[in-house]
Parts: C-alpha cells; sequence; structure tokens
C-alpha cells in the first residue's frame, strides 16, 4: 500500500473514532452539575488539543506500523488508543469516574511505556507522545480531583 494512502487511513481511524466518542459521549447535565477544581479548563479547549493530540497520534501509530517497528511497540499503541477510546464512554456515558480514573491510570503507564520502548528504535515518535503524556497526566489530575470533590 502506498504509505500516503496508509498514512491518510490511520488519520481518518484515529480523528474519526475520536469524534465519534466525542459526540456519542458529549458532557451533559451530569458533568455540569460535578464540583470541578479550580484548575479544570474551559469546554472550547477540549476539541482543538485533542485534535492536536489525535493528529500526532495517528502519525505515530502510522510511522510504528510503516517502519516495521518492534511488536511491542505496536501492542502499545494499540493499547494505548482502547484505553484512550474506553475513557469517555466510561466516565460521561456511565458516569463512573472512580473507573475512569483507573482508566486513564493505565493510559498514562501504557502511553509512558510507550515512550521508553521508543526512545532508543524510533525517537521521533517517543518525542512526539510527550505532550500526549502531559495533557493525559493533566487530565489524570483533573479525574482524580472530581472524583475527590464528589
Amino acid at each position: 500500500m502506498n504509505k500516503y494512502v496508509s498514512l491518510l487511513l490511520f488519520v481518518l481511524f484515529v480523528m474519526g473514532c475520536g469524534i465519534a466518542i466525542g459526540t456519542l459521549t458529549a458532557p451533559g447535565l451530569w458533568y455540569a452539575a460535578l464540583e470541578k477544581p479550580s484548575f479544570n479548563p474551559p469546554n472550547w479547549i477540549f476539541a482543538p488539543v485533542w485534535t492536536l493530540l489525535y493528529l500526532m497520534i495517528a502519525y505515530v501509530g502510522w510511522r510504528v506500523w510503516h517502519m516495521g517497528l518492534s511488536t511491542g511497540l505496536k501492542r502499545l499503541w494499540g493499547l494505548q488508543m482502547g484505553l484512550n477510546f474506553l475513557w469517555s464512554p466510561v466516565f460521561f456515558a456511565a458516569q463512573m469516574p472512580v473507573l475512569a480514573l483507573l482508566v486513564i491510570g493505565c493510559l498514562l503507564v501504557a502511553l509512558l511505556a510507550f515512550v521508553k520502548e521508543a526512545w532508543h528504535s524510533d525517537r521521533l515518535s517517543a518525542v512526539m507522545f510527550l505532550p500526549y503524556v502531559a495533557w493525559v497526566s493533566f487530565a489524570t489530575a483533573l479525574n482524580a480531583a472530581i472524583v475527590i470533590l464528589n
């Protein structure tokens, strides 16, 4: 398959799933009624941040497959995608912030494992995941604060 076609497929898959999950599990009245910490960002920030992150996630996933990197990196990339896509339905749709905290904690561990494993074989992919690690770290703290406050 042409490398540009496969890159486009990765972008369409990651962005399409992200948009679908974001649309189907949009925060509603339940979330609006929750007590939130002082560092809770405004709602408008999430869409542009996730758009940029999903583009980087798609590119990194494509690199991992296109460059024929280790099976371990492929598994970690797939695991982080699954956990990423699981968090919103657990938090917003099921309204289970404690379980969502467990999911996002596992996501953070998977991301750190990916960065560690990719650091020597594909430094660019490891570095491209650092903003994702930072955002998920912040989101983990936000999720934990919501659990504590509610």
